[in-house]
């Protein structure tokens, strides 16, 4: 999007200065180089951000392949004393590692050969990744100030209604849960979540679901979404975004599902977020406790 707006920047000043000075034959040529190492630059921009989707959807495929020892190992994540905050293929091992006991020879194996394939495809991610941040941190504002995936978020939910903003200043407090729909614990607490957002709305406070798989409105990933929810009974908001929004890049980056963060009315992400279901009742006891405390905190303030 950077390189987009460039773009345009150089063709709109180059349509001002043709009144003056873009008239000679140094200015032109000047236009052309502009406008061919732009494009270039453009084309990079876009080359790297299909080589980034090609390398996650080879992580999707793995979990995929083996997708029911993989359930196994998402369920445990939020009980695993393996660091959340480290490389993404040490924090799946670690996970792995804590629960070996829960796991047969066979699904070891497996396991821990899938961690190294993705080992290497999560160094070729960096490497892009850093590649990218380097060539876009002149387009930068002040890095000083704290910037949030929800400032400026819009979306549309699994009806088509656009939502923005809005959504986190009509609350006190917003519950938001990412997700997929091939995550047996993810599924496993859409009821629970349901029933939360029912007790939270009269305090001020909403549930609202984000669906991976749902990105860039992707039409048959929403309606199997829709059909999961219906199927659980599950009637809160779920919204699609776009991946090279701010809030699709956050959840790019979210090692373990189903995650869940609470953001107050300003859009601020509060406290830490809760890893595993709320199907878990000391989970939904902890998740609560949170919620009460943003909510107090919002009422002082007003």
């Amino acid at each position: 999007m950077k390189t987009k707006r460039t773009l345009i920047s150089i063709i709109t000043l180059c349509a001002a200065l043709s009144l003056t000075a873009c008239n000679g034959s140094e200015s032109a040529t000047t236009e052309s180089s502009q406008k061919t190492q732009t494009e270039a630059t453009t084309e990079a921009a876009d080359n790297s951000n299909t080589k980034l989707d090609d390398l996650y959807q080879q992580e999707n495929q793995i979990f995929s392949d083996h997708q029911e020892v993989w359930n196994k190992v998402f369920g445990m994540m939020n009980k695993s004393s393996a660091d959340p905050n480290g490389d993404y293929a040490d924090y799946l091992a670690g996970t792995v590692e804590s629960n070996k006991e829960s796991f047969t020879d066979d699904e070891l194996k497996t396991l821990n050969d899938d961690i190294e394939t993705i080992r290497q495809i999560e160094k070729q991610i960096t490497e892009i990744e850093n590649k990218n941040a380097g060539s876009e941190s002149t387009d930068q504002n002040d890095s000083s100030e704290e910037i949030t995936p929800f400032k400026s978020f819009s979306g549309k939910d699994l009806d088509g209604n656009s939502v923005d903003e809005s959504l986190f200043s009509n609350n006190a407090v917003t519950v938001v849960n990412f997700w997929f729909t091939g995550c047996k614990p993810c599924v496993a607490e859409l009821s629970k979540l349901n029933e939360l957002n029912d007790a939270i709305k009269s305090m001020g406070g909403e549930v609202i679901g984000i669906n991976t798989e749902t990105f860039d409105g992707n039409e048959d990933a929403i309606k199997e979404a829709a059909a999961v929810l219906d199927s659980q009974g599950a009637k809160y908001r779920n919204i699609s975004v776009d991946s090279d929004s701010s809030i699709g890049k956050y959840a790019s980056d979210i090692m373990a599902f189903p995650t869940t963060i609470l953001v107050d009315r300003n859009g601020n992400i509060v406290g830490e977020p809760m890893l595993g279901g709320i199907d878990d009742q000391a989970n939904y006891d902890s998740l609560m406790k949170q919620i009460q405390s943003v909510i107090d905190a919002d009422n002082k303030d007003k």
